[in-house]
């Protein structure tokens, strides 16, 4: 007799993935180009190594992408007096702890192959400057882009979860009646809410930026990619959702003042925000369903411009008990 969903699911499996990964380095990697105020460019021209193995690993129905992995790249560019420029570029550790837990930062190893020149040396100091976000952009989708390739393979009957969260659906079980006939399909039953135990958390930075400026890097679209190094959506007028680090972290505006103050709901989705919210009821018709139990915390950022700099404060209120560490460092280090 075959498992259900939620039962084959919590069992403990794995995929070797390196294979591909090392075709999606070289395939996704190389298409980084990028081109200065002026003539100056630079790109990616080829992946030269991977080292390391990665793996798709499933526990207790989350999907968990493994990986360790050394890159080695080439490079190579036009200076400003048209001088073709080359050089390599190695980077030593790609792994879910950096790109997904920011336990550390990426480490660049550079080398010029280009006989050095005033011009020469520019476009290495924009290289320098300009290829890692870009690759650490790349290095973001990664882990995504294994999930959507090879979840499927690993989960039974269900949709693949892109964030490492629980699965959210069941295979509904049916029973027969005398006349053998399927019992009709359980409707879900409606989102819940209970208290969760909660903790205030509350971060100061100060920063050489004007009020405005911040307030723009932290609500525009085309802004907040370049401090979460992923995709992020973003409509900064109230009752707006918003998305940051690639879906990671979901909610809506409350209120916003340009340049003083943002107040936003704010839930985690990877993994989902408190551990355990998902329960599944079987109902004594034995047909399945679901009920979410959602909770969210409320970030207030306020803005406070003096002379030369401004002070940021970062107010998060519901932090579930326990979460208070690693959500403090999370909000320190982004």
């Amino acid at each position: 007799m075959s498992m259900p969903a939620s039962t084959a699911n919590w069992h403990w499996k794995n995929k070797n993935v390196t294979s591909w990964a090392r075709a999606w380095f070289e395939r996704e990697l190389t298409t980084i180009s990028i081109d200065g105020e002026g003539s100056e460019n630079v790109s990616v021209t080829s992946v030269r190594d991977v080292e390391g193995d990665v793996e798709l690993g499933q526990r207790k129905s989350k999907l968990i992408t493994i990986y360790d992995c050394k890159v080695q790249l080439e490079w190579s560019g036009t200076a400003s007096d048209g001088t073709s420029v080359k050089g390599k570029l190695t980077v030593p550790e790609v792994s879910h702890e950096i790109t997904l837990d920011r336990l550390s930062d990426y480490i660049y190893e550079w080398s010029l192959q280009t006989k050095s020149s005033v011009a020469v040396d520019a476009l290495y100091a924009f290289a320098k400057a300009r290829i890692p976000p870009a690759l650490e952009a790349k290095f973001a989708e990664f882990p995504v882009a294994i999930i959507d390739t090879h979840g499927k393979d690993l989960t039974v009957s269900a949709e693949p979860s892109r964030t490492g969260t629980p699965v959210s659906s069941l295979a509904a079980p049916t029973h027969t009646t005398n006349s053998g006939a399927a019992a009709s399909t359980a409707k879900p039953m409606p989102a819940k809410k209970v208290a969760v135990n909660t903790s205030e958390i509350v971060k100061d930075a100060m920063f050489m930026a004007a009020a405005e400026d911040l307030y723009s890097l932290l609500t525009d679209e085309s802004r907040i990619p370049s401090w979460t190094r992923s995709a992020a959506q973003s409509i900064p007028q109230p009752g707006s959702s918003y998305s940051l680090f690639g879906g990671g972290v979901k909610g809506k505006y409350i209120s916003l003042v340009p340049g003083k103050e943002i107040k936003q709901t704010w839930s985690l989705q990877s993994p989902v925000w408190p551990p355990g919210c998902y329960f599944y009821f079987l109902l004594f018709d034995f047909s399945s369903s679901e009920a979410l139990i959602e909770h969210e915390a409320t970030l207030t950022i306020t803005l406070n411009q003096s002379s030369d700099s401004t002070t940021v404060t970062f107010t998060l209120d519901g932090v579930p008990k326990g979460m208070e560490d690693e959500v403090g460092r999370n909000l320190e280090g982004y």
